[in-house]
């Protein structure tokens, strides 16, 4: 998404203020107007519904409410006000409804009258007042709109494009701490290092003492600086080695074997996960023995890049819908249509969610179960299914804004329904067996409840998502999941029962925004 222009700003005077006294400490107001200035105009065009600017700003007043239970914002007769008991302590004319700028030089104004009157505030600083009264804004839009500070921000954009450091981990183990994780791509794997060794010290720092958080930060450095990694060679000599830290995106895709079953743990959606994937079922697949079945594990997965997952899909399905989004910002509507290769080449493929799969997890599941190339095998998921655009602010923060929702292919809204499996594992060991053998002889106890979870569209009751949802209620990751899933996989004649649903000639390519209930 293409940052807006920050604006520059100067403050406004107040029209009248209540006894303004003097005060040594400083509020950097033209930052909180620039900051909210630059807030406004980028959320007004996308937020899901539409909240007129002036709304917006009254809401984010609430901040300073939540800071001193004194204070309280309102506007009438066209002005703006910040009152105290018995007392009023700032008013100004409101500007123009349309008028962002104006809008954060107003809010601007109520701050720094409150910072005047009240140590409450004071004592929140500049970056305190801000982040309170972003929170006070986007806990009125919905559950995933949200403001990060600068320190937490960094630390996302770090996440989602990678962290600099030697690409790997360190696991500490009875022995010390050994090296796990080697990212094909980073520089540990360049260097030769191996999975297994022991890090005996770090730029001279003996790891004997510290925990793995505190051996992360000394191999965690700014890009393109070296690290000295002292590590433990064979007949118990040591070996040094010196490696240059790079950008390396994290590893989220893990690859294990059950038998003749290739496991596919994701963890989440980075910046390229879905290569990753790709990457890891080549290998397998090209294998003198292929994989009987591939098991790609969902469970714990919070979600992430939106086309990652979609990328993902793309390795398992050659064509069709992966997913739909609407928003009313025209940027946000998209139909991601697959354009790639089945690199698992037609071999039977489980799907293993839980409570906590979420967001772009619940999108590759829906996706594959919709397409009939999967079969989901769990609980319910969590029924994220709100994309955020991102902001960055001039105080070094970023703005998640929701500004579109996520259709699975046949039409059904991921948010609030979550993905439905086809064979459930909440009910325990009985439950499965009872399904599974119903399977067995071709019988999908689930189809009903799958067809009307398919078929719904929005707006839902909470008692019509209440309903469906238990029909396999959300639970948290199960041992039973995999032996679902293994035993699927070695029986066709269930695993193809399984799959049964709606067909795929009655997939949403050509639903519009209308029909998927939302408003032009």
């Amino acid at each position: 998404m293409r940052a807006l222009v920050l604006l520059l700003l100067a403050l406004a005077p107040l029209v009248a203020r209540a006894d303004p006294p003097s005060l040594g400490r400083h509020l950097n107001a033209a930052l909180v107007a620039d900051v909210f200035a630059t807030g406004f105009a980028f959320m007004e065009p996308r937020t899901l519904d539409t909240v007129p600017t002036p709304t917006l700003a009254l809401w984010s007043l609430g901040g300073l409410t939540t800071l001193d239970p004194h204070l309280s914002a309102s506007m009438r007769d066209g002005r703006l006000m910040l009152a105290m008991p018995g007392r009023i302590v700032a008013t100004r004319a409101a500007p123009d409804a349309a008028d962002a700028r104006g809008w954060g030089m107003a809010v601007a104004d109520m701050a720094r009258a409150a910072w005047e009157v009240s140590e409450p505030v004071r004592d929140a600083g500049t970056q305190g007042i801000v982040s309170a009264m972003f929170d006070a804004l986007t806990s009125r839009l919905d559950p995933y709109s949200r403001y990060a500070p600068p320190a937490e921000a960094d630390a996302e954009r770090a996440r989602r494009a990678g962290i600099a450091g030697i690409g790997l981990r360190v696991v500490e183990t009875t022995d010390g701490f050994v090296l796990r994780d080697l990212a094909a791509a980073g520089p540990a794997a360049a260097a030769g290092l191996r999975e297994g060794e022991r890090l005996l010290a770090v730029d001279g720092t003996p790891t004997d003492g510290l925990d793995a958080d505190g051996v992360a930060a000394l191999l965690a450095g700014p890009e393109g600086t070296q690290v000295a990694l002292t590590l433990a060679a064979s007949h118990g000599r040591t070996r040094e080695v010196t490696l240059e830290r790079a950008l390396v995106p994290p590893r989220t895709v893990a690859v294990q074997w059950r038998g003749d079953t290739l496991v596919l743990r994701v963890s989440a959606f980075a910046i390229d996960t879905g290569a990753q994937l790709a990457d890891a079922l080549a290998e397998a697949i090209d294998r003198p023995r292929r994989p009987r079945g591939v098991v790609i594990d969902l469970r714990g997965n919070r979600g992430g890049l939106l086309r990652q997952a979609v990328a993902a899909a793309e390795t398992l399905l050659a064509h069709g819908v992966v997913a739909m989004t609407a928003g009313r910002d025209p940027a946000s509507q998209h139909r991601f249509i697959a354009d790639g290769a089945d690199r698992a080449r037609g071999l039977p493929i489980v799907v293993m969610v839980d409570a906590g799969s979420a967001s772009s997890a619940e999108i590759l599941a829906a996706a594959l179960a919709d397409q009939h190339r999967a079969v989901v095998v769990g609980s319910s998921t969590q029924g994220k299914g709100l994309v955020q655009t991102i902001a960055p602010l001039p105080d070094g923060g970023e703005l998640f804004i929701s500004w579109s929702r996520v259709f699975a292919p046949l039409g059904w809204p991921v948010q609030g329904l979550g993905v439905l499996p086809q064979v459930c594992t909440s009910f325990g060991a009985g439950g499965l067996e009872r399904q599974l053998a119903g399977l067995a002889h071709g019988r999908q106890s689930m189809a009903d409840v799958l067809a009307r979870h398919r078929a719904a569209r929005p707006p839902l009751s909470a008692s019509e998502v209440l309903e469906l949802r238990s029909a396999c209620p959300a639970a948290q990751a199960n041992p039973l999941d995999l032996v679902a899933a293994r035993r699927l996989i070695h029986d066709p004649g269930a695993y193809a029962a399984a799959l049964l649903g709606p067909p795929p000639g009655r997939l949403a390519a050509g639903m519009d925004r209308t029909k998927l209930g939302v408003a032009p």
